[in-house]
Formats: structure tokens, C-alpha cells, sequence
């Protein structure tokens, strides 16, 4: 299934209005400016996931929430089971990243950790930075990872745990296109 973007900055709005907060006190929460939040919400296309997250602290949600078809949010569960089939895709085309990610647990709400199976873009791409930690498993292909002036090879089975405020980006290489499972830890404030 592949997330529609348009309904991400709709929940984007819905919610923050919905906790009267304002587009420049939602800016100083999440460290992005007022224009750039206000383009966010009048956008079809969803930010990167980085920022995502940004905003999803700040409204004092969870990732998934902003993700969600509908804003009918499911009482918090213990156990989350995601079928092959219920996957939610989000793609992120259209920005500067072009990654694209699944989504393996977006109906638990509440949660700590994101897990994903990621397919990293081909070519070189910006650089991600945010609060929390990261753990990478490269599925199939390899991974060219970059972090902060250090460049590693990432093959299939090889991993990698890092603090995710230090500045990483990276790409599929070689003939198949990576696929990766990511898990992202953010802080709770």
C-alpha cells in the first residue's frame, strides 16, 4: 500500500490545530522555520521522514499518527501485528532524499522505536540529522553509509547502530538496490 502524502500534511494541520497550537509555536518547537512548516501543511507532498519525526514530537504524537489514513486513533495495545499485505508504504519522492520507506508497525501507537524496511536512493543524497539513535540491517544489496566524515560499505548482513544527531546519509550501490531494515529510536520529551 503506499501512504498517501497528501493525507500526511493534512494530519500534519489537523492535529496541531486540534492542540491550538500555532505554525511559528510549532516552528520553535521543532527547530524549522514558520514558512517552512507553513509550505509543509499546504504541500501534497509529505517532508522528509527526519522532519516528520521533528513534528511528530513536538505535537506530542506518535509517527504513526501523522501516518495514518484517518485520524481515528486506535486504543494503545500491547502487541502489534503487521501482515505482509497491511504493510503501509511512504514515499518520500519528490523531496531531496528519495528514499522510500515501509512502514512494519504503524498501528501501534505510542511506541519508542520505528521500524522499516528501507530502500535508500541511488544516488547521493542530503544528509540526515536528528535526535535519537538508528539500527541498520542491509537486507539485500549494498549500502554506501555515511557517517559524519567516515564512509562505510554495507553489504548484505552486515549492520550498523549509531547515534543518529551525528550527521549520516547514504545510497544503494552496485547492481541491486539495497533494501534495508531500519529501526529509529527518538527521544520522548
Amino acid at each position: 500500500m503506499t501512504m498517501d502524502e497528501k493525507q500526511v500534511v493534512q494530519n500534519i494541520k489537523t492535529i496541531r490545530q486540534s492542540k491550538k497550537i500555532t505554525l511559528e509555536q510549532l516552528a520553535k518547537l521543532t527547530g524549522l522555520t514558520k514558512g517552512y512548516i507553513s509550505r509543509i501543511e499546504n504541500s501534497h507532498k509529505a517532508p522528509p521522514l527526519s522532519t516528520l519525526y521533528r513534528i511528530a514530537i513536538a505535537l506530542d504524537t506518535d509517527l504513526s499518527v501523522l501516518l495514518a489514513e484517518n485520524l481515528e486513533v486506535p486504543e494503545k495495545v500491547k502487541l502489534c501485528i503487521v501482515r505482509k499485505n497491511e504493510r503501509k508504504e511512504v514515499v518520500t519522492k519528490g523531496t531531496l532524499y528519495g528514499y522510500q520507506y515501509v512502514s512494519l508497525a504503524y498501528k501501534k501507537i505510542g511506541k519508542n522505536m520505528e521500524p522499516y524496511i528501507i530502500e535508500p536512493a541511488v544516488e547521493e543524497v542530503g544528509v540526515f540529522s536528528h535526535e535519537g539513535e538508528e539500527f541498520m540491517f542491509v537486507l539485500e544489496g549494498s549500502h554506501e553509509f555515511i557517517y559524519g566524515n567516515e564512509k562505510f560499505i554495507l553489504n548484505e548482513g552486515d549492520s550498523a547502530y549509531f547515534d543518529s544527531a551525528v550527521p549520516h546519509s547514504g545510497r544503494s550501490i552496485g547492481e541491486k538496490k539495497a533494501r534495508i531494515l531500519g529501526i529509529m529510536y527518538s527521544y520522548k520529551r
